[in-house]
């Protein structure tokens, strides 16, 4: 049985997958999402029967990464926003210290996130609002660098909660990322923008999608590997 032009899924006893096929791809990858969704990307009009045995081929390859991912999870453990912990920003931990006085709630400084005690009831949002400012200035020159190269002319970026994805690209060329882009390895928030960047010439993920990203970002790989293996434990506040 051929698969339909535009199916939606493909069940493989207790494996969900979403289906995406392109006319341009040649072979079949399966990709485990940060949320543990699975993906199967195919060429378009290849047999049912042939993607079910892809799938059963990779199937144990499946499981010990959605048990990995699992694993990941359960170990980042909440914030309590205590003197010491460690909060990330592009890939660097740094140790809370609880002060008196400041002029502003929340301000890193000498390596230090500095947070004012009468702001500690407020905590978590404050930290949310320093990182979403952050994120925006960074993430922003990282796109003006490279959207001369990448033949690109975004209508800009918005910052917000993006739930399990890193970043989006919207209606009118707009750019969305997550906050929490910022909390990664400054060489893996790149990659993100480039691959967002990169879907304003190619809606999705076809050879031609990744090759304008290698043009881009020849070592893509290597971060898109990163990301996809530790990527789940940056779980920031």
């Amino acid at each position: 049985m051929v698969v339909p032009a535009n199916p939606r899924s493909l069940q493989v006893d207790d494996l969900q997958f979403a289906l995406r096929l392109s006319p341009l791809r040649k072979t079949m990858e399966i990709t485990v999402e940060r949320d543990g969704s699975l993906v199967l990307c195919a060429p378009t009009g290849i047999d049912e029967i042939r993607l079910r045995a892809f799938v059963h081929e990779k199937r144990f390859w499946v499981y010990t990464k959605l048990a990995e991912k699992d694993a990941l999870r359960r170990r980042v453990p909440r914030k309590e926003f205590v003197g010491g912990e460690g909060f990330l920003y592009l890939g660097r931990s740094h140790r809370l210290k609880l002060v008196e006085a400041q002029d502003a709630p929340l301000k890193l400084a000498a390596g230090r996130f500095c947070l004012r005690q009468d702001a500690l009831p407020s905590a978590r949002e404050h930290f949310t609002r320093w990182y979403c400012d952050r994120a925006a200035a960074w993430l922003s020159g990282r796109v003006a660098e490279y959207q001369s190269r990448m033949e690109v002319d975004p209508a800009g970026i918005k910052v917000q909660d993006l739930g399990y994805r890193w970043g989006s690209c919207g209606k009118g060329d707009w750019l969305y990322f997550h906050w929490k882009a910022i909390l990664l390895p400054a060489r893996i928030a790149e990659y993100v923008v480039v691959h967002e960047m990169a879907h304003l010439h190619e809606p999705h993920h076809t050879p031609a999608f990744w090759l304008r990203v290698e043009r881009a970002m020849p070592d893509y790989a290597k971060r898109k590997a990163w990301l996809a293996e530790h990527g789940v434990a940056v779980e920031g506040i």
